[in-house]
């Protein structure tokens, strides 16, 4: 069951990756990106590493995706398409290349079994990690604040009109 597990989230990640590539709008690969994100923040708690997967989802998929979108609201979509210098197959072969070799690595590690039992993900963040977590939460919220800040700042030396 849990290698069915395993090639769903791998063939997620595999597929919004790929979207993410040949994606036209800069916002778009930005949300297939963060859904990458969310793919491995799974794939890591189904392998037993809960705080990771729990601070890869707040920060991959949570906090880089705001400010990926902010920048992008700031600068704006990319009008012109340069040509790529790297040919596409190549590209594509260096990728499954990757992606294999990747698979191939991680799959011992999917096999092994984690001998410490089972625990309540809930009791794991607030009582034995609960300094790490309050940390996490100022960071995102920090974040967030210079964000707002960033957009509601006005134009240094810009004057108003007077209307008279």
């Amino acid at each position: 069951m849990e290698s069915i597990q395993y090639t769903v989230f791998l063939l997620g990640a595999i597929f919004c990756a790929y979207r993410a590539i040949v994606a036209k709008r800069i916002l778009s690969a930005t949300i297939y990106l963060a859904c990458i994100s969310a793919l491995v923040s799974a794939t890591l708690y189904l392998l037993g590493a809960a705080q990771v997967a729990v601070m890869e989802l707040s920060v991959g998929a949570g906090l880089v995706t705001v400010l990926l979108v902010y920048a992008v609201s700031v600068v704006g979509d990319d009008a012109m398409d340069p040509a790529s210098v790297i040919p596409k197959p190549l590209a594509f072969g260096v990728v499954g290349l990757v992606a294999v070799l990747l698979g191939w690595m991680a799959f011992p590690a999917v096999r092994i079994t984690a001998a410490t039992g089972s625990f309540d993900l809930a009791s794991s963040l607030w009582q034995n990690r609960v300094l790490d977590v309050w940390i996490q939460i100022a960071l995102i919220f920090s974040g967030v604040m210079g964000v707002l800040g960033l957009l509601s700042e006005k134009v240094p030396g810009a004057k108003e009109e007077v209307e008279q």
